[in-house]
């Protein structure tokens, strides 16, 4: 089966947009992801980052949903202690009712901002010992037919067609998908270092399921692409600026390449740098789809999700599509 390919999206802001331009940028790209083949748009959820505007994700699947036709619109993903489980079944019973067979639920158990800012969020339901299976299984329970005789209903999203995905990037929540029997999507594109142990665990451990009978795994990385290697490593300053930025706690918009400050990092940043970015893909097509033949030989992905910033907008699109011929050919 050919290898599927799906973009995550942070509604990165970008020095110099507004949060209207964010948005438009974010449906033009989804767009051309469409005419591209690309199976899936997800978006996650942040909180408290200037550079980050898609902290109201279903909001956001929702819009861009309406300026797509086929196009799979999800979370990649909602922070689910951030919420009741009955409104995020109402919420996306509600995006599958307006866009049939088109929504995905990704979930996951970290907070996508800071302490601080998760327990404004939460008030009174804050919870340091979060039990992430039991929630996910009272979603599922709103969000099936047989919920239909219980005093607590979510109408919308009971019987709702939407799909539910394990989001994680450690061997915990790999257990868990596993266990449950439902696809998992690995965060390689900033945290790595359990990528190899992960995948080991969910397809070791897999639990046959209503709703899935073998793994899937999808693994999303960064790919920065140009029309030359040089090109793509000017490019890619972006990106890794804000992996410092977010290493030295700096919260500010994504900066152009030539505001860049790289060179002036210390060795430790550098060394956090370098494990950030082992998934962190640059070059043009050829460069490209030598590293990237080697990735999907070694971890057998079913899905790539791509990531990556770009400060130039048509560049990044041109990113795309190179990253989705080069996947095509693999």
């Amino acid at each position: 089966m050919a290898l599927k390919y799906s973009i995550l999206d942070l509604a990165t802001i970008v020095k110099g947009d507004d949060i209207h331009t964010t948005f438009n940028k974010s449906v033009k790209s989804a767009q051309l992801a469409e005419k591209l083949g690309y199976t899936r748009y997800w978006f996650s959820e942040h909180h408290n980052f200037p550079n980050v505007a898609s902290a109201a994700t279903s909001i956001l699947i929702g819009h861009i949903a309406s300026q797509t036709k086929t196009l799979r619109v999800g979370s990649g993903g909602i922070m689910l202690p951030n919420h009741s489980t009955l409104s995020v079944a109402e919420q996306f019973g509600t995006l599958d009712g307006l866009y049939p067979s088109r929504i995905d639920m990704g979930l996951g158990r970290a907070p996508g901002t800071d302490m601080l800012t998760a327990s404004a969020l939460r008030g009174n339901n804050f919870n340091p010992n979060y039990n992430f299976e039991f929630h996910i299984r009272e979603l599922q329970k709103y969000m099936s037919n047989e919920n239909s005789e219980a005093k607590v209903r979510a109408i919308p999203g009971e019987g709702a067609d939407v799909p539910i995905y394990i989001l994680g990037s450690s061997t915990d929540s790999a257990f868990l998908a596993a266990k449950l029997g439902l696809p998992y999507a690995f965060a390689a594109h900033f945290a790595p270092s359990q990528l190899e142990v992960a995948l080991e665990i969910y397809r070791e451990h897999f639990q046959p399921s209503e709703f899935l009978q073998e793994p899937y795994v999808l693994v999303c990385i960064n790919i920065i692409a140009g029309e030359t290697v040089d090109e793509a490593h000017y490019l890619s300053t972006s990106h890794f600026q804000a992996f410092v930025n977010i290493l030295t706690d700096q919260r500010q918009p994504l900066s152009p390449p030539d505001e860049t400050e790289l060179a002036d990092i210390s060795d430790e940043i550098a060394v956090h740098l370098n494990r950030m970015a082992a998934k962190t893909f640059v070059g043009d097509q050829e460069t490209l789809k030598e590293k990237l033949g080697k990735f999907v030989k070694d971890y057998k992905p079913d899905e790539i999700i791509v990531s990556g910033n770009i400060y130039d907008f048509d560049k990044k699109q041109r990113s795309y599509e190179i990253a989705s011929e080069v996947i095509k050919s693999l």
